[in-house]
């Protein structure tokens, strides 16, 4: 299984993160998937905001998190935003 951290936009702190809720390696990341993986974040990290959500898309989908396309980051939006409410 691929570290965590081999995934673009994954450091050490966001990694420390999502072990702590479960997440231990790049598969199980891909197979969360990124909104999956930013509910349990959230709920131990109130803190995490659409930042953390478009890093976790960009390092399942391999690009820098800026080049995301611009639908898919209203989709994240749009999801963070229902959260908040």
């Amino acid at each position: 299984m691929a570290e965590l951290t081999s995934m673009i936009n994954i450091g050490r702190e966001m990694e420390k993160k999502l072990h702590a809720v479960g997440i231990g390696s790049a598969e199980e990341l891909i197979h969360s998937g990124a909104e999956q993986a930013f509910l349990k974040l959230k709920g131990k990290y109130p803190s995490v905001c659409l930042v953390h959500l478009y890093a976790l898309e960009g390092a399942i989908c391999n690009v820098e998190f800026n080049n995301l396309s611009q639908s898919r980051k209203q989709e994240l939006k749009e999801f963070s935003d229902f959260l908040k409410n």
